[in-house]
Parts: structure tokens; sequence; C-alpha cells
């Protein structure tokens, strides 16, 4: 099993590393200057246990790649990017190859389906970050993170066992599931606080904003008739957190994605779900459409991140309520 790491960010090389570590055949795609800082230097993970440089052949583009019949694709970018991706793997001449979703929210198994017949999800639990071209950490000890993965829409398969055997001997924690995408629900669920802890700087007003995002999340999901699993995520008592010498932390996938100045964010994908489904369901969401509103005051740098108060989503909820 080859494995090609669509998009080496902080997930996407977080994994890629691992895999070379392991021995696995691995190869990347990945883009600007962090396409430039791999092929010069490798890339470099650092972890609680210590910091490795992994060398392994990257691409900048899927076209560059003579993909075989048992290649495996691990989709690792931010769902934005995620049409435009999906195109270039069937331009490159992708077909019957499995296609897996490592990425948050639920919509990128959909768009793959359009395209691929093999497709399949994976609820990421790896915090991770990259500021730094070449430079990769991740936070999760004593494995570096867990997977969720199973078939979409629905079971396993040889595949999915093969896949979670290499993860498994990369240094990860691997779970095949019947139902991912209750398992993705349950993540989409937790990560409606990324775009509110990227807002906010208060801890306080981050739990209440979270706390009223999810009331909101929660109840459209019941009235859709959308399972999540309640569950805590998979082997998260085993996992912690911790310091890696030499980083500061910088926090969720959508402040890193700020900080980078990218220009887009994940929020139309994890709290717009939410408001996706309200609209379906003739439900109101002002909450999650207010932090939507505000994430694109955030990506255009009109705004500085966790600089809004609590009377700045007031404000943008009494406007919500106001449109319709």
């Amino acid at each position: 099993m080859r494995i090609i790491v669509y998009g080496i960010g902080a997930v996407g090389g977080a994994i890629a590393a691992q895999l070379s570590f392991a021995g696995h055949d691995v190869i990347g795609i990945a883009r600007g200057r962090q396409l430039d800082a791999i092929r010069a230097s490798g890339l470099t993970l650092s972890t609680v246990q210590g910091t490795r440089t992994a060398h392994f052949p990257v691409h900048a583009d899927p076209a560059e790649i003579s993909f075989r019949p048992d290649d495996v694709v691990l989709l690792t970018m931010k769902t934005p990017d995620t049409p435009g991706a999906l195109q270039r793997l069937n331009a490159a001449g992708v077909a019957a190859q499995s296609v897996f979703c490592f990425q948050n929210g639920v919509a990128n198994e959909a768009l793959a389906l359009r395209f691929f017949a093999n497709v399949y999800g994976a609820t990421v639990m790896l915090p991770a970050d990259y500021d730094t071209p070449g430079q990769v950490a991740a936070y999760f000890a004593p494995k570096i993170g867990a997977f969720d993965i199973g078939r979409h829409p629905s079971g396993t398969d040889d595949t999915v066992d093969k896949l979670c055997r290499v993860l498994s001997t990369a240094g990860f924690i691997v779970d095949p599931r019947d139902n991912v995408m209750s398992s993705k629900y349950r993540k989409l669920l937790a990560n409606l606080r990324n775009i509110i802890d990227a807002a906010l700087g208060d801890t306080g007003l981050q739990r209440k904003w979270y706390a009223k995002a999810r009331a909101e999340a929660e109840a459209v999901l019941t009235a859709a008739g959308i399972d999540w699993d309640k569950t805590d995520a998979l082997a998260r008592e085993e996992l912690t957190i911790t310091a890696v010498p030499g980083r500061e932390r910088v926090g969720s996938s959508t402040l890193q994605s700020i900080v980078r100045g990218t220009g887009s964010l994940e929020t139309d994908f994890l709290n717009g779900e939410i408001v996706l489904l309200g609209r379906l369901h003739g439900m109101a969401t002002p909450v999650n459409a207010a932090f939507c509103k505000l994430s694109i005051e955030l990506a255009s740098g009109r705004m500085q991140p966790q600089s809004a108060g609590d009377d700045t989503i007031v404000s943008m909820i009494d406007a919500i309520d106001k449109t319709g």
C-alpha cells in the first residue's frame, strides 16, 4: 500500500512524517513555500519525544504522480480546497483508488463521492500546527494522534483494516468504525469552537458562546434525524496535550489559517453546516450564523484574532434576527 498524503499542512505533515519514519511508502502533495522547504530539506516534526526530519517525495500536483491501482489517497487539506483537489485527482487518472477524507466537517465525503466510488471518512484527533515552512509540531502524547476510520456512508472493508494497521505501526491509535459519520458529527460539534476561540480572547466568553453554539447545533441535528456519537472521543483518556520543547502552540486549525493569512477559513463547513441544516429544516441558527459572518472579518484581516467582545456577537445576532 502506497499512501498519497494530499495537503502537507499540520495534520497531513504529521501523518506523512510518521509514515515515513515507520518505513512506509508515502508521497506528499504540497504547495508554495511548504513544498519548496520539504523538497530542499525534508519535513521536520517536533513532538514531546523529540524532533526528527522526514524525507519523502513531494509534488505540487497529482499530475506529477504515476498512480498505481493499490494507492490510497488521504485528503488532508481544509474543506474550501477540497473541490479543486478532487478535480485534480480526477484529471490525474485516479479512479478506483481509495480516497480517505482525513478532514474536519462532514461535507468532504459527499463531495468526493461525486468523483470516486471508493470514499472513506476519518475522524482526526491530532492537535498539530504549522507556521514555519518545513516544520510541523504535534502535541498529543504518548501517541501523537488517533483516528476513527470507515467507509462512507457506512461499513468497513479490507482497505480500512489495512490502513488501520499501517497507521498503527506509524504511532497512531486507530479504530475501524462501521458508522464513521456518527463519529465525524461528534467531532463537528467540538469543532464549532474553533472560530469562537479564534474570535474571542476571554476564556469565559469562549465557554459561554460555545455552549450556545453547541446547544443550537444539537437541536438542529436532532431535528434533522442525524445521530452523533455521544461517547467521548476515541482513546481520549489515553492521550494528553503536552508541551513541545521550543514550540508555542498556535491553536486550532482555524486560528492557524488566520495567523498564516490564507484568506479563507473552514468555518462555513463547520458552523456553516449547522446553518445549512437549520435552513433545510426550518430552524433558526443565529449563533452559528453570527460566527460564520465573523469568520469573514477575520479571514479578510478586517478584524484581528481574539479581539471580539460579547457586544460584537450580540450585535451580529441582532442583525441576523432582523434580516431573517
